[in-house]
């Protein structure tokens, strides 16, 4: 046997020889915790393959794998989101060598094995696709799947080519392309994206191996003369008569949002299809090079990527405090929201005593974390010893007192200051001095809640979402009182839940409930105008919202903005504030004071029949609000909804409400849907059309036509001025 680096001291590619003539290849990068595609990864996988062509005479087979606890998790990041137009000759070349070199290993004339011990994601997915056999270690934490949908791109290194090729066009972008789904190693074997799982690492390289002497004349599929695709190409086969389809499945998938990666991918999919292999890689890379030098894909993957890293690794939490796990939890209040924190602790291996004002509302509660796993089990998700063991941590109870024990309270009344005030009177009083106490809420300010406790130090604002097991995103609200030590113990909390926290400071509305209800505000004033609904709910859709303005009202119902604003302009009373109104306050009391209150309520902005199902607009809206003179164009409609958000944002951002910019921009795509193609919510002030200079002078567009609300604020043209950045 032989061990030889295939270049330098510490290589990425170490070789192995056998004595039975295979050669396993290692990738274990030593400067990075992954391995990904990165250009020294690519010059080691040309030498590897060179030496693999010269030395094919006394080999056998070939057997990939990985040296880290993942297999490869895809290209280099901060390589693809430097790239400029000025790049994109230089790219070109460099894919359609890594392209080139795959090719070369998929031709080698001996059989090649990818014996994947981790996850393989995107650029390593594509690794395995090259090779004739995909064996996958069986385990929960390994993930396939070609993601970069996700990141505004599209898999450059054949992962278009070889998946239509493996499973056709349809399959290719329904299942994997354009869904940018991730598969567990059954879900991966099921689809035919990979061939054979094993239960252990080590039945791995040995099942690789014996591979390899079964099939010594292993080749491609699409090498082989007389291939076909399977379901037929674009011109020929059932495929042609689904190329309709195909572009309305698309326009269904986007809404009409600015969605370039998805065209894209299409394009690539169906064009590649009626041409060779060879030509229809180079296709693919002119379309990734397209997507890599534009805004876009610079947006997904600071939000997706850096953004998130900067947050979970604890840009905002304070950095001097001890790492903190929870280990029995309490909730008050047995309600969605009380039911889902529980269920999401539960899970994660957390005690929790869920406390209510009767045993039944409690039970009710513990019974919502039953219905979720057993639809877990049900889909072979979940065991039924895995949903037992969940379900015994989560203790009901009636009383107060049997939250003693635990060392984090959250609260999950209803949303009034008193009740919530006097929830805390009675918990403060059973549970120790270090407990800390967590309110539930969107919008009443931590400060004056934490003014009916002994110990404000200790108070906390985390605003989970709805539904709580599908939210990622929790608000977690510093007050005046609140300490560090306090704040860092509710970070941990949320990441140990497994979710995305963001800090702001305390103010009425905190950050996501005052930006997104200055959108709302904005959709029920175009109503008020005389706009049609399903311009409104078309403009939403193609600025990128994942649903139109309206509908997303009648799911919160129209009285709960109502009742926010007007707990907002009597604290602005009190405190002798100047209180502004919005020009779609007095249509918000139309539609309420004409019974149409919102989805709950039997009907709002839409009509639902006796199941809550959605079966048209309100006919009375056109006779309670005429259509206008004048028309405004869809694009207006999208920029005013836009405008809204993002100028309130900035509001919140220079009163600092929230400090980091990350968080900011996470938190409007997590937790109020802001269009991800923008890069979230502050980044859209530099990504916008002319970049800052251009967002401002749209809004004083917007201003002189639809009123003073969009004047953006000295702060800002200040920025302007001064050619800083959020």
């Amino acid at each position: 046997m032989t061990s030889v680096p295939t270049s330098g001291d510490q290589p990425i590619f170490t070789w192995r020889k056998e004595d039975d003539g295979i050669v396993v290849l290692t990738i274990d990068d030593p400067t990075q915790g992954v391995n990904t595609v990165h250009a020294r990864f690519v010059a080691e996988l040309a030498e590897t393959v060179e030496r693999l062509r010269a030395e094919r005479d006394s080999i056998s087979g070939v057997v990939i794998t990985s040296g880290k606890s993942t297999f490869v998790a895809g290209g280099d990041l901060e390589e693809i989101v430097a790239l400029g137009p000025e790049d994109a000759t230089r790219f070109t070349q460099h894919l359609n060598h890594l392209k080139g070199q795959l090719r070369l290993l998929e031709g080698l004339g001996r059989p090649v094995v990818a014996a994947i011990n981790g996850s393989a994601l995107g650029g390593g997915l594509e690794l395995a696709l090259a090779t004739h056999h995909r064996v996958v270690l069986d385990s929960p934490r390994v993930q396939l799947g070609l993601p970069e949908v996700g990141l505004g791109l599209l898999p450059a290194s054949g992962g278009i080519i070889r998946t239509v090729r493996l499973l056709g066009v349809r399959k290719a972008l329904d299942d994997v392309l354009l869904s940018g789904r991730r598969f567990r190693p059954q879900q991966a074997q099921e689809l035919g994206l990979v061939d054979e799982l094993v239960k252990s690492a080590d039945e791995l390289l040995s099942r690789a191996r014996q591979w390899i002497v079964e099939n010594p004349d292993a080749a491609q599929p699409w090498d082989a003369k007389g291939f076909a695709i399977p379901g037929g190409t674009p011109t020929r086969g059932a495929l042609s008569a689904d190329l309709p389809f195909l572009a309305s499945t698309l326009r269904a998938r986007t809404g009409g949002a600015p969605a370039p990666a998805q065209r894209a991918i299409l394009a690539a999919a169906v064009e590649g299809a009626q041409v060779d292999i060879d030509t229809a890689g180079l296709i693919e890379t002119r379309y990734f090079v397209e997507l890599a030098t534009a805004q876009i894909s610079k947006n997904l993957i600071n939000l997706n990527f850096f953004d998130l890293q900067a947050i979970k690794g604890g840009a905002s939490r304070p950095n001097d405090q001890p790492s903190y796990r929870a280990r029995r939890i309490g909730v008050v209040g047995a309600g969605m929201m009380g039911a889902g924190i529980a269920y999401a602790s539960a899970k994660v291996g957390i005690d929790v005593v869920l406390v209510d004002t009767t045993l039944a509302g409690a039970q009710k509660g513990r019974a919502h974390a039953e219905k979720v796993e057993a639809k877990a089990v049900s889909r072979g998700q979940r065991t039924q010893a895995d949903q037992d063991a969940l379900l015994n941590r989560i203790t009901v109870s009636d009383r107060v007192e049997d939250l003693a024990d635990v060392d984090f309270v959250i609260e999950a009344v209803f949303e009034n200051a008193e009740l919530k005030a006097e929830v805390f009177g009675r918990v403060e009083g059973v549970v120790g001095q270090d407990t800390v106490l967590g309110s539930n809420t969107s919008t009443l300010p931590i400060t004056s809640l934490a003014a009916s406790v002994r110990r404000p130090e200790d108070f906390v604002g985390v605003h989970f979402f709805s539904p709580v097991d599908r939210m990622p995103l929790v608000e977690i609200i510093r007050g005046e009182a609140t300490s560090d030590a306090t704040l860092a113990k509710a970070f941990d909390l949320v990441l140990q839940l497994g979710k995305t926290p963001i800090v702001v400071n305390d103010t009425r509305g905190f950050f996501t409930s005052r930006v997104i209800i200055s959108r709302l505000n904005e959709a029920v004033a175009m109503v008020g105008e005389g706009v049609a609904p399903a311009s409104i709910e078309q403009a939403s859709l193609q600025a990128g919202y994942p649903a139109g303005a309206l509908q997303l009202l009648d799911e919160l119902t129209l009285t709960l903005p109502r009742d926010v604003r007007e707990e907002a302009r009597s604290a602005a009373t009190v405190a002798g504030q100047e209180w502004e109104a919005h020009p779609g306050h007095t249509t918000f009391d139309r539609l309420i004071d004409l019974g149409r209150v919102g989805r709950a309520g039997g009907g709002g902005f839409y009509d639902y029949d006796e199941k809550g199902r959605r079966t048209g607009f309100w006919p009375g809206l056109t006779e309670a609000f005429p259509p206008g003179d004048d028309i405004p164009t869809v694009g207006d409609l999208a920029d005013r909804l836009l405008f809204a958000e993002v100028l309130e944002a900035w509001a919140a951002h220079s009163e600092g409400v929230i400090e980091a910019p990350s968080d900011a921009n996470v938190g409007s795509l997590l937790g109020i849907g802001f269009p991800a193609w923008t890069g979230g919510v502050l980044r859209f002030l530099d990504q916008f059309d002319g970049g800052r200079p251009g967002f401002v002078a749209r809004a004083e567009q917007l201003a002189e036509q639809y009123g003073s609300r969009f004047r953006p604020p000295a702060s800002l043209a200040e920025t302007v001025s001064e050619g800083s950045g959020a």
